[in-house]
């Protein structure tokens, strides 16, 4: 994936930390990885949850990149896991206020998407008719 640099922010006033466009880019490929912007979106609409239960409503993900993704996602600090001392052990997921907050960044992108949605297609029908 290219870098995303600085210029192409429109907010962007002056000279920019590296380590910020360090930081930016990596949470660009991250968050726009389709499993990282399901969870959010399960976990912004349902709170805490179980991890089988995050499962059941990212359809189509594997334990194995759930296990991966949550684990990524609570290195990042989006969100928080905890621990029950049970038996068997009751382990919950919940978003932190920088996973709330990420998710209502991305809110723009849904409202654009569904403002857009008739453009997109027409678009894309236009793109696939001049290919055949």
């Amino acid at each position: 994936m290219e870098a995303v640099g600085a210029s192409s922010c429109p907010l962007s006033t002056g000279p920019v930390d590296p380590r910020v466009e360090r930081l930016v880019n990596e949470l660009i490929g991250r968050v726009a990885d389709k499993w990282t912007m399901l969870i959010l979106e399960v976990l912004e609409e349902h709170g805490e949850l179980r991890f089988t239960r995050i499962g059941k409503l990212v359809e189509g993900i594997s334990q194995k990149m759930l296990t991966q993704t949550l684990r990524q996602m609570e290195r990042d600090g989006l969100l928080i896991r905890t621990v029950h001392p049970v038996i068997p052990p009751r382990v919950e997921y919940r978003l932190t206020d920088l996973g709330n907050s990420l998710s209502a960044a991305f809110c723009g992108v849904w409202m654009w998407a569904a403002a857009n949605l008739d453009r997109i297609e027409a678009a894309r029908e236009v793109f696939d008719t001049g290919r055949r």
